[in-house]
C-alpha cells in the first residue's frame, strides 16, 4: 500500500515563501505523475502543478505560474513545491497526489490513485 504524507505548511505573509514536501512510503515505484491540488474553504480542490516520472515535464495552473515550482527527487520518494510571491488567494489546504504507472502529467483529479492528508497554508495580508 502507498502513503503520501505532505508537510511544510503553515502561516506566512502575503509575499513570502514556503515549500512543501510529499514523502511517498510503502511501494517503491518512480513511474508515477506527482501533483498537487488545493482546497480553498466552500470550493472545490482545484489542480495547482503536476510533474512527470522524470522530472523534467511540469505542468502549472494559470495562478500559480511564475510564482510556484514542482520538483522531485526520486532517490528521496519526494515531490516539493516551492511557493513563492505567496498571496492572501493561495491560501487553502493543500494535498499532493499521485498517478500510479503513468510517465505522463495528469491535471484531472479523477486520475490520481493515491491522495496525502493535506497540509494547511494560509497567508495574511
Amino acid at each position: 500500500q502507498v502513503q503520501l504524507v505532505e508537510s511544510g505548511g503553515g502561516l506566512v505573509q502575503a509575499g513570502g515563501s514556503l515549500r512543501l514536501s510529499c514523502v511517498r512510503s510503502g511501494r517503491t515505484f518512480n513511474s508515477y505523475c506527482g501533483g498537487w491540488f488545493r482546497q480553498a474553504p466552500g470550493k472545490e480542490r482545484d489542480f495547482v502543478a503536476a510533474i512527470d516520472w522524470s522530472g523534467a515535464g511540469t505542468y502549472y495552473a494559470d495562478s500559480v505560474k511564475g510564482r510556484f515550482t514542482i520538483s522531485r527527487d526520486n532517490a528521496k520518494n519526494t515531490v516539493y513545491l516551492q511557493m513563492n510571491s505567496l498571496k492572501p488567494e493561495d491560501t487553502a489546504v493543500y494535498y499532493c497526489a499521485q498517478v500510479e504507472g503513468s510517465l505522463y502529467i495528469h491535471r484531472d483529479k479523477d486520475d490520481y490513485d493515491y491522495w496525502g492528508q493535506g497540509t494547511q497554508v494560509t497567508v495574511s495580508s
